[in-house]
């Protein structure tokens, strides 16, 4: 068996894996407390309404959710400008032909199956990466919508400030129906997050899986090493490039 050296790095800070576990329960929470408010269950029972209150735990089991789903979401768009290099708002949005040519490579590999080759990905990979930006924007939605509902029953002053959106999506049910897609949305997308993240871990051995609880990663030496001179020879010409020219001596 081949012998590889491996360098430990540190990925993932802690208010990125804070946000991330967070993010998670609270998308599980209003997934099924949501379902259920949108299709709710015939339970019949014998005793007065007012002792068996379940439903309305339900609810405000979902409006706690959206409220920590909401400012979770706030915090990492803040951490995207002050964290690190791999929670850097950078890695979500498409900003340069080589960043397409990442996620067309990634994309053969995750669905094509095809070699690799020695690139590798210290944070997110491009593909993954603008999927998260397609998902912050989902997550934009999904509260607008979910506020715009709960506005008509809500004397907070915050919900006040979506009392627009009905108006603009034609009302309760369509803002309603935009709620209920984007919940399916959120669905499926955690189930190729799940299958990809243990494909990944699996393939490549790095660590992905267990990065989400400690930060860390574990790279190939000699992989970590181009990357690293990649980046350093990117940051001359990136330097370089807007350093002003000297003018000619007459």
């Amino acid at each position: 068996m081949a012998t590889q050296l491996l360098r430990r790095v540190f990925v993932w800070e802690l208010p990125v894996r804070l946000y991330h576990w967070i993010n998670a329960l609270a998308i599980v929470s209003l997934c099924i407390t949501g379902y259920m408010i949108g299709k709710p269950p015939a339970i019949q029972f014998g005793g007065e309404a007012y002792e068996r209150y379940w439903f309305g735990w339900i609810r405000y089991i979902h409006f706690v959710s959206a409220y920590i789903f909401f400012f979770n979401f706030l915090i990492r768009i803040y951490w995207g400008f002050v964290g690190n290099k791999y929670a850097n708002w950078r890695n979500f949005i498409p900003t340069n032909k080589k960043y397409f040519k990442d996620m067309w490579m990634v994309l053969k590999y995750d669905i094509f199956q095809f070699n690799k080759g020695d690139h590798m990905d210290v944070g997110h990979n491009a593909l993954a990466g603008f999927i998260y930006f397609l998902t912050f924007i989902a997550f934009a939605v999904q509260a607008i919508t979910g506020f715009g509902l709960y506005e008509a029953m809500s004397g907070f002053w915050f919900t006040k400030l979506f009392a627009w959106v009905p108006v603009v999506f034609g009302g309760d049910s369509g803002v309603r129906n935009l709620h209920h897609i984007f919940m399916w949305f959120f669905i499926l997308f955690a189930m190729v997050h799940i299958y990809l993240v243990f494909f990944h871990d699996y393939v490549e051995g790095r660590g992905e899986i267990s990065s989400m609880g400690g930060g860390w990663k574990f790279i190939e030496e000699e992989a970590f090493e181009k990357e690293m001179m990649k980046e350093k020879k990117a940051k001359k010409e990136s330097t370089s490039t807007k350093s002003p020219k000297t003018p000619a001596k007459p």
